[in-house]
């Protein structure tokens, strides 16, 4: 039997294993959600419990089909509201739009800040989400924003799982994640190398004989001779993951290793990373990976469910989450449910 402000999970359908496995963590069952479409695409969701007064969290990922995940995840947010709910909080693995934080061109949208003011006009009063793109979305609310990272976890599968790694050398294949291989370098106590990916035309007057594309150059760093571990946060055409990939090996390195924070390889071609000269790509599960497993035999899945778990128990008993990014002791060694 339920009190008031008990917790109640829900879940659309984006990412339901995901919402199992969390459920099942806490030892709370999902409120039964039914989301359909009507014949015109309009999406229909129906409630069959009480949230009244209740402390609701509603796992969504923007994963797959992005827009309809997120329109589901609006109406069920203002379903709650309307139905009473003393606080909802939208869980976000994955957050949509996330790349697009910032004017880049003229006339360019900030999408990311359109989906921070849909949330908050639906009804929600907190979110929770994981490695964000860009970190000042978080600023993009005026609700608090919780925003997990997949770097513990990441530490822990590092040490455990790749060999000779205290021989290794972190690797960024792009400027925007220094910030990211540098702490995670500093952790493992090993050095850390940045490449540059960079346009070559056939009409370079420095390089008049250079095949047109996209080229890649270690800027800081040798990787000869060791463990090269490539971190970033999204991989979604596969394209820089294969140019770094190539790249590392060309200029010596043992072997290659890529950690990515979101999976989305929703353009990737997986026969072909399993002809690249790479041990393995490990994602989270952030995103469904049960159809890209099974196209791919590199890939290995890190399952977030017991950080998503213990940052609801925590959030919900009203206790301090940052031990949940690593603040305090060893990263890892938080005590999960």
């Amino acid at each position: 039997m339920y009190h008031n402000n008990s917790i109640r999970l829900m879940a659309g359908n984006s990412h339901p294993e995901l919402a199992v496995s969390v459920a099942e963590r806490l030892g709370v069952p999902l409120v039964p959600v039914t989301v359909k479409k009507f014949s015109n695409g309009e999406i229909n969701v129906k409630i069959s419990e009480s949230v009244r007064d209740e402390d609701v969290f509603i796992i969504q990922s923007g994963c797959s089909d992005v827009n309809d995940n997120f329109m589901e995840l609006l109406i069920l947010i203002s379903a709650c509201k309307t139905a009473s709910a003393r606080r909802i909080t939208a869980v976000i693995p994955c957050f949509p739009y996330a790349r697009m934080d910032r004017k880049e061109t003229s006339r360019a949208p900030i999408t990311a800040k359109l989906v921070a003011n849909m949330l908050t006009v639906a009804g929600c009063d907190h979110v929770i989400t994981m490695d964000l793109h860009a970190s000042q979305i978080q600023g993009f609310f005026d609700i608090p924003v919780d925003n997990l990272y997949s770097e513990p976890l990441m530490l822990s599968y590092i040490k455990h799982q790749i060999p000779g790694w205290k021989d290794g050398i972190v690797v960024s294949p792009d400027a925007g994640g220094a910030k990211r291989v540098t702490a995670i370098a500093d952790k493992l106590g090993v050095e850390f190398a940045l490449i540059n990916r960079k346009r070559i035309n056939k009409h370079d007057v420095a390089n008049p004989t250079s095949d047109a594309g996209d080229h890649m150059e270690i800027l800081v760093g040798d990787v000869r001779g060791k463990v090269a571990i490539l971190v970033d946060d999204m991989i979604d055409t596969g394209v820089t993951l294969s140019l770094a990939c190539k790249t590392l090996a060309e200029k010596g390195a043992q072997s290659v290793h890529a950690l990515v924070s979101h999976g989305l390889l929703s353009a990737t071609n997986l026969a072909l990373i399993d002809e690249l000269p790479l041990c393995q790509l490990v994602v989270t599960n952030t995103v469904p990976q049960t159809q890209h497993q099974n196209a791919c035999s590199k890939l290995v899945t890190i399952d977030i469910s017991p950080t998503i778990a213990e940052s609801i128990r925590r959030t919900h008993n009203g206790e301090s989450i940052s031990l949940l990014f690593g603040e305090w002791g060893e990263p890892g060694n938080v005590p999960i449910l």
